[in-house]
């Protein structure tokens, strides 16, 4: 499955893979919202997930981000290419991106996610549960144990940060800044491969 999700991945156009990263982020808030309705008592008890004056948001954001990007970097600097290879979806959806689109993805995909995943569903169903549907959403990496592992390691670790300091701004930052500066390394590898 794996290969031939890579060979339908080569021969979409670029705007037609970016078209459906925005369908399916979208697609989540919506979900998101669905639920929340249904499993939130009201509109105050959802807000109350948020908090901007937490200065957490940028202590414990930056600080698990940058750990995780430094992990990252070091497992792909000593693991073969072949471990981190996801079929050529991220290049494809940022290599050719500008800075400030990618900002703009980046910032979508992480608040789309976390409110699904953390706001949402570990609220109300646990960080186990969020977790694993966390990593099917990622099918991608089903075939690939270090990509797997990585990504359910890294919804556990945001999860439990949630389950501290029950603030989404924390998670959503981490998690945009995990995603920007891989984005941006990948945009910068292509830039210079031309």
């Amino acid at each position: 499955m794996g290969r031939r999700q890579a060979d339908i991945i080569k021969h979409l156009p670029d705007k037609e893979i970016v078209f459906h990263l925005y369908l399916t982020q979208g697609i989540l808030l919506v979900v998101s919202l669905f639920l929340g309705f249904f499993l939130f008592d009201n509109w105050i008890s959802f807000i109350k997930l948020w908090n901007w004056k937490d200065w957490n948001i940028l202590f414990i954001g930056s600080a698990f981000a940058m750990v995780v990007v430094v992990v990252d970097f070091l497992l792909m600097k000593w693991l073969p290419e072949a471990m981190y290879d996801d079929g050529g979806i991220n290049e494809r959806i940022f290599q050719k991106r500008s800075i400030p689109h990618i900002f703009i993805l980046c910032l979508l995909i992480a608040f789309s996610e976390e409110i699904l995943f953390r706001g949402v569903i570990q609220t109300h169903f646990g960080l186990l549960i969020a977790s694993f549907i966390f990593a099917i959403l990622h099918v991608r990496y089903l075939y690939k144990w270090v990509l797997l592992t990585s990504v359910v390691l890294l919804s556990f670790l945001l999860g439990y940060i949630y389950e501290l300091y029950h603030n989404l701004w924390i998670t959503v930052y981490a998690h945009f800044w995990i995603d920007f500066i891989f984005a941006v390394k990948i945009r910068k590898d292509y830039l210079r491969s031309l």
